[in-house]
This record gives structure tokens, sequence and C-alpha cells, in this order.
């Protein structure tokens, strides 16, 4: 019989199973095709003071880890367990599943987000918890488990990934779920608690980035749509450079936006399913690869409206203080967005590390264009030393 008195043991530090469900919801977001079928979901803004890490598996059963000051608490449910309130007389709580819960955490099990209409009282069957301070994980020490079930309250299935935390078990997991291989590199990568760059999300679902994928996006979200085309500077409505170019290289390019001082940003190599570097050539003869997809460029645009002071040598804090100065709701907005196009999380200082590694390659790479059939028409790069 294993029950939540075998599951106590297993669990991590907080910080650790923090951090461990965090990144099981980025790997549940970038593997799969639809956010709204996510089995796991982090949420940073639950209430004051409290963060909340959910698991739903469509099938009925749920649970929730609420991360607050006074401490962790662990709910869950499995609904064709006995223990459940609905397969009870009284339609109560399980005895001794949350009687010794400390008052410091009790009242976050009377959540309306864990009650049905129905019933009123928690939707639970397991309960752990572990108060600020306190040396260990806890659940109940009184539960009378009813007799012939190997999980009598669904904690083993329920609480599978949070004490089987290899990069194995979270890649058999879902695997599973979406019916498609998964890399173990990038189930790592995560789970290491790494950043999800548009590489590694691109890894993990081929189709959701996409050149095609992204457009399409961004057609039917008129908030991204707008702000790109304006605070972005990335203009998907025009795709009239100035004059043709050319790559020293011999890859093709294709304008895919512009920018309102007569900038052309131009995916470069042949239309596939792999990525295409971005390059980006303004008005006055210079020019700069800034990403190496799509993905990263539109990123780039979102989380970094000043990129453009960047490759001038301008850095943090001054790097794009006017901008938050005129719009201080920028990083709710950025991130609204990027969740909104499936774009992966990105900081400021990550954007703009991957646009300075990015833009060195612009010359010694061959992407420095020119003007076919004119002599010396070649454009000056904008990566420019830093100023501070």
């Amino acid at each position: 019989m294993r029950t939540v008195h075998e599951t106590v043991a297993l669990l991590p530090e907080p910080q650790q199973l923090r951090a461990h469900l965090r990144a099981l919801a980025v790997l549940d977001t970038a593997i799969g095709d639809d956010p709204q079928f996510c089995q796991y979901t982090f949420d940073t803004t639950w209430g004051p003071g409290t963060e909340a890490a959910l698991m739903a598996n469509g099938s009925g059963d749920d649970f929730s880890v609420l991360f607050t000051s006074a401490g962790v608490l662990i709910r869950g449910f499995a609904h064709e367990s006995e223990m459940s309130p609905y397969r009870t007389d009284n339609k109560r709580v399980w005895p001794g599943v949350v009687d010794e819960v400390p008052s410091t955490l009790r009242p976050f099990l009377d959540e309306p987000a864990f009650r049905d209409e129905d019933i009123d009282t928690p939707r639970v069957t397991a309960c752990l918890w572990r108060e600020t301070g306190s040396p260990a994980w806890r659940t109940g020490s009184n539960i009378g488990f009813p007799k012939g079930s190997g999980t009598p309250d669904g904690s083993d299935s329920l609480f599978r990934l949070l004490t089987h935390r290899s990069p194995e078990a979270a890649q058999a997991h879902f695997e599973d779920y979406y019916e498609r291989s998964v890399p173990l590199d990038a189930v790592r990568h995560v789970l290491a608690g790494h950043p999800l760059t548009p590489t590694i999300a691109r890894a993990l679902n081929p189709a959701a980035l996409s050149d095609d994928a992204l457009l399409r996006r961004i057609a039917t979200h008129p908030e991204a749509a707008a702000y790109l085309s304006h605070d972005g500077e990335f203009d998907l409505a025009r795709t009239d450079p100035i004059e043709s170019i050319a790559l020293p290289n011999g890859l093709a390019v294709e304008p895919v936006a512009g920018c309102n001082a007569g900038g052309t940003h131009y995916l470069c190599g042949p239309v596939s399913d792999g990525p295409r570097p971005v390059l980006y050539t303004d008005s006055e003869g210079r020019a700069s690869l800034i990403a190496e997809s799509l993905a990263e460029a539109l990123a780039l645009a979102i989380a970094l409206p000043s990129w453009h002071d960047a490759l001038a040598g301008l850095r943090p804090p001054a790097l794009n203080a006017d901008y938050l100065d005129d719009h201080p709701d920028h990083p709710t907005v950025r991130n609204r967005l990027l969740a909104a196009l499936r774009l992966p999380p990105a900081t400021d200082r990550e954007t703009l590390d991957r646009l300075l590694t990015t833009a060195a390659r612009t010359v010694p790479d061959g992407f420095l264009p020119h003007v076919p059939g004119e002599e010396d028409s070649e454009f000056e790069p904008l990566l420019e030393r830093s100023t501070e």
C-alpha cells in the first residue's frame, strides 16, 4: 500500500520542489500544442504572497501546491479514490487527512478553487504540508486508510513526478501524454533550471515555433500585432525594402517585416522546417544579424524594444530605461505577449546576451550584405563596442 505516508519521505526541500514544479510547467507549455490542455501550470500571482503549482490530468484528478509565507500546502484529489468526499456517507473529507493541518495553512484548503459547487468541503484525498522553519514535511498521522487498495488516497499517481524527479521520468510522462517523442537532453536542460531558449523550445515542439505557426499566431492576436508594428519596430505589413540586397555567403533573403525608420528584417536561407537567421538593415546602409530564428527575433522585439541601442553600445541599466519610464507596465505586457505567441520567457539580460552573440556573427559568417551590381555597396556593421 502506497500512501502519503510514503510520499512524505520522498519530497525535496521546498525551494527544490518549487523549482521542479516550475520546470514541469515550462516543459508542459513548450511541448504541448495548445496551452489549455497542459496538465502542469505555475501561477506566480495566485494571491497576496502566494504562488500556486497546479496539476489537472483531464480525467478528474488534480493537485495544488501552494507556496506561502506560512509554508507549503500540498492538496491532492483522486476522483476514483474510496477516500473521496463524494464516496463518503456525509460527503466530508476522510478522517485524519486534514485534521492536523496547522492553523497557519488550514485556510488555504478553503479556497473556492478547491471546492465544487455541489459539495461544501475541500476536494481532497491526500494532504501534505511543511510550515516555514519546519525541518520536515508532514501529513496526517492517524489516517485509517481503506483496505484492499494499493493506492487508497491516489498519492502515488498524483505526485509521481514530485517523488520521481529524474529527467527520464518527466520524459516518459510527457511522451505518454502527448503521444510523441520528447528529447531527453531538452528535458534535462529545463529541469536543471536553465532558461528555455528558442532552440530548446523548438527541440521540444518543432511545429510550435515554425515561421508559419508564429505568423499565424500573430495574425490572430491583435495586441501582439499592434505591439510588434509600433513599439517592437517589427511591422509584418512592411515587406518592401528600400533596395535589393545580397549576402556574401550566398544565402537567399526574404523580407519579413519593416520598421518606421525605413529598416527591414530579412529571413536568411531556404524555406524549410528549420530556423532561419534574421538580418536587419537600416536606412543608412548599416546591417546586423539580430536573431537565429524568427522566434528569437520576435522575443527580442518584445522583451528588449531598445535593442537598437544595444548594438550601438548601450548596456543596462541605461538600456531600456527611457522606454520603461514611458511604459512602466512593460514587464507585464512582455510576459503576456510572449505567452500568447508561445515564445519562451525572456529576461532583458538573456535577450541582450543572445543578441550580442548573434550580432558578432554578422561579418565573419558572411551576413553583411551588399547591393548587387553596385561597387562599394557593402553595408556597415551595426554592432559597436560597449560605451559603458
